[in-house]
Parts: structure tokens; sequence; C-alpha cells
């Protein structure tokens, strides 16, 4: 038998296999990103272009929103999903990974058995046998379909940890959001309950002087009408802090009031830093994982296409076969009763009615898609950052012009309680002077309270609230 044909046809094998020659187009990252060196909308102060931090949540210096934001990282349901998702992926890699190697298997199998007595044999009757086999298979991937579906395979896992990253944004996000909403209402409702008692003081007044024919009915009824309004915004607001402390205990991944205890004494805002680093576009695109989870599925994408192409082209297998049989167990595993098959196996889907061709042109369209996906996220992230930091400068100059006339209603009310000190006022004349400051007081508070969430939107928008 010439076995020359035999061996240089398997050298030839092994040689394309060591060149590493994988068909379908290589990834060269994902395109050009938008060449913006600033955030168009960066407020004129109060933020500087330093990178931003990571764990932003600690520049507030509370306490208390670093233990539930710990807590919530460790315990929330959406993070063992991530992270759940995430080994998914990587046990995919790994089972894509081991098709690179020979597959082993082993049998065995024992048989006994009585035979007729017509047909004449009368020795070793009933017939016994033994046998154990070995069967080896190997593809070579030749045209580099398994090593694309291994490229593929770990972009999607990576695209997995970027999902992961992702998602401890938005808890964070959130958890800090209604904490500090909660501190806002909280606030609101002091601030409200202050305001009933003066109007019961002004009423009470207003209506001894009706009494004493003073006042007239109108201005009690206009009183009683005032201090009812007032009153009725305490339901809404009790249940907003409520559910504000309900929505903690969910992201914390406890139920419904397992938390008020802790957050009982919660109330006050915690103060701003004076500057804010937010970075720069180029810096964003970077560290968001939403924009790096879509390049990584981008990725994986562009290897699917390789791996449907090499379908268009011969398979190599070798099948091996090492069997040992006898009619006893002493001596099975002696070499006369060895028995060896190797076979180079070739498959080609020579015609296959255009089958190969659609997955190959359905895979290129995927890429395509992710490819405009991954273009979206970038355009998504730099309007969310430029939305956020623009919303954040409008608010921050909000709050200061409203501090001005909270300024201005503390200062109207000291003077008045001076004159009226001075029996230059009356006490209705005082009541409702400190009505106005406690009314710009709440308007303080609400405008706080959305300053520090849109502090938090910034944060979040740039993909800060993750580390590697």
């Amino acid at each position: 038998m010439n076995t020359k044909p035999f061996f240089a046809c398997s050298s030839l094998m092994i040689a394309l296999v060591l060149a590493g020659c994988s068909v379908g187009p290589d990834y060269h990252g994902p395109g050009k990103t938008p060449q913006v060196n600033q955030f168009a909308r960066l407020p004129q102060s109060g933020v500087n272009t330093a990178p931003g931090v990571a764990r932003w949540w600690e520049t507030l210096n509370d306490p208390q929103l670093n233990t539930l934001i710990a807590m919530a990282l460790k315990n929330n349901p959406d993070i063992a999903i991530a992270q759940a998702r995430l080994r998914q992926a990587r046990a995919a890699l790994d089972g894509q990974q081991a098709n690179e190697y020979p597959k082993l298997g082993a049998d065995g199998a024992a048989l006994r058995a009585k035979l007729p007595d017509s047909t004449g044999i009368t020795s070793n009757n009933p017939l016994n046998m033994y046998a154990n086999t070995f069967d080896a298979s190997w593809e070579l991937d030749i045209f580099g379909g398994t090593r694309r579906a291994i490229e593929s395979a770990r972009a999607q896992a990576q695209a997995s940890q970027e999902s992961l990253a992702d998602t401890h944004v938005s808890i964070a996000a959130e958890v800090a959001r209604n904490y500090l909403e909660l501190c806002g209402q909280r606030q609101q409702l002091a601030v409200l309950q202050q305001s009933i008692a003066l109007e019961q003081q002004m009423l009470t007044l207003t209506q001894q002087r009706y009494s004493r024919g003073a006042a007239n009915d109108s201005d009690v009824q206009r009183l009683v009408t005032q201090l009812e309004t007032t009153r009725s915004q305490i339901p809404s607001l009790q249940n907003d802090i409520t559910n504000s402390l309900d929505t903690l205990a969910f992201l914390a991944g406890k139920t419904p009031g397992e938390l008020d205890q802790q957050l009982n004494n919660v109330i006050q805002l915690p103060a701003l830093p004076a500057q804010v680093n937010v970075g720069d576009p180029t810096t964003l695109l970077r560290q968001r994982p939403d924009v790096r989870e879509a390049e990584r599925k981008l990725a994986a994408s562009n290897a699917e296409i390789g791996e449907h192409i090499a379908d268009y082209y011969p398979k190599v297998n070798f099948l091996g076969n090492l069997g040992f049989t006898s009619s006893s167990t002493g001596n099975l595993w002696q070499r006369k009763n060895l028995s060896w098959m190797l076979v180079p196996y070739l498959q080609w889907n020579i015609l296959d009615f255009g089958r190969i061709k659609s997955q190959v042109a359905s895979a290129r369209a995927a890429r395509d898609e992710a490819q405009a996906s991954w273009q979206k996220s970038v355009l998504s992230a730099l309007r969310d950052a430029n939305g956020s930091l623009s919303r954040y400068g409008q608010q921050r100059q909000t709050v200061m012009d409203l501090a001005t006339v909270t300024h201005a209603a503390d200062r109207a009310s000291q003077l008045m309680q001076q004159r009226y000190k001075a029996g230059a006022a009356s006490l209705i004349d005082y009541l409702d002077t400190e009505r106005s400051r406690l009314s710009a007081q709440q308007n303080q508070i609400s405008a706080q309270t959305q300053l520090v969430t849109d502090f938090v939107a910034v944060q979040k928008s740039l993909g800060l609230g993750w580390q590697s």
C-alpha cells in the first residue's frame, strides 16, 4: 500500500490548520465615533472637565446613602439576573472553546447468550462475550468556522460583562434618586406642618376678632379654606414618602417596611460638591457600559458571518476506534483481541438550494443592525449627557434665584417681627409674613431636591457607578 498520498494530504491539512485561516470579515472596530471635544450643553459654572468619580455618591458625604447603595449592589434582583446571564455567556464560551479539541468516548459491554441446540454447537454454549471500545473524533477547523464561533461567544460574554456594569450604573442612580427624594419629601412635610400650625393660629385670631366685630365672616372663611387646602396636601405627601421607602426597600432586595426603622431619621438633603467632575465626550463614550456592550455585540455579529461562510467549504473529520473483544475477561486486553480503525471523513454541502447563502445574508443583516445599534447608543449617550448637564445648570441657577427669594422672605419676617414687638404691626400681619416665608422655604426645598436628583442624572448619563 502506497501511504505517500495519505501523508501528503494529512500534512497539507495540518498546515492549513496551523496557518489559522478563517473565512469571513475580520473585525477592526465599530467605526469612527463623533469627534467632539467638549459637551455642547456644558454649564458655565459648577462643573469642570476633570474625569468623573466612579463612586460618585461618596462625594455627597452621606453615610446612610452609601450604605443603601452598597446593600442594593449586593442584593438587588436585577444585579443577580445580570450576574447569572454573565455566567451563562461564559459557560457558552467554554463550550465553544471545547469544540477545538478531540472528543473521546468509551464503551463497555458484556454478553451472555444461549444458542438453540439445533445449531449443533455444544461446547461453549451459553456463549460469553466481553468488549471495551474507545471512540475518538476530531474536526479539523480548516476554514475557521469554530474559531469564528469562539470569537463570537467571547464577544457575547464581554457584552454580558458590560450589561452587568450598566445594571450597576442604573441601580446606584435609582437608589440615590429615591433616597434624595425621600429627604426632600420629609423636609417638605416638616415645613407643611409648620404652615398648618401657623394658619391655624391665624384662623383662631381671626375668629376671635370676628367674635368682637373686628373682622367679617369672609375673612374667617378665607382662612378656613386656606387651612383645609394646606392640610389636604399632607396625605399625598405621606403617600409619596411611603412609596419612596418601599422603592428603596425593593432596590435593596428587601420587603416593604423592612427599611422604615433604618431610614426613620432621614430628612436632611446632602450638600452637593462645589464642582462636579464631568470629563469630556471621548471619556463618556469610553466609560458608558451600554456603549461598550453595543460594541461587543457588533463584534459578535461580525464573527457570526465567518461562522456561516465556513459552511460553504468542506469539513474534514478524523474518526478513530480502538477496541478489545474476547470471550473471557482474563485475556480481554491481549494484543490478539485488539481491533482499530482510523477514518478521515469528508463532508461537503455542495448543493443545499441556498440554505447557507440565506444564513450568511441573515448574519450580514444582523451585523448591520448591530452596527446601527452601536451608532444609536453613541448618539443617545451624547444626547443624555448633554441634556442632563443642561438641566443641572439651569436648575442650579433656579436654586440660586430662589435662595435670594428665601433670604428676602427671611429678612421681611425678621423686620415684621420687630415691628410687631414694637406695636407697629398686628399679629395677623406678622403671621401672614411668616406664611410667605414658609412658602418661599417650600419652593427652595423643592428646587434643591430637583437639583440633587439632576446631579444623580448627570452621573448616570456619564456612565459612572461601576468599577472594573
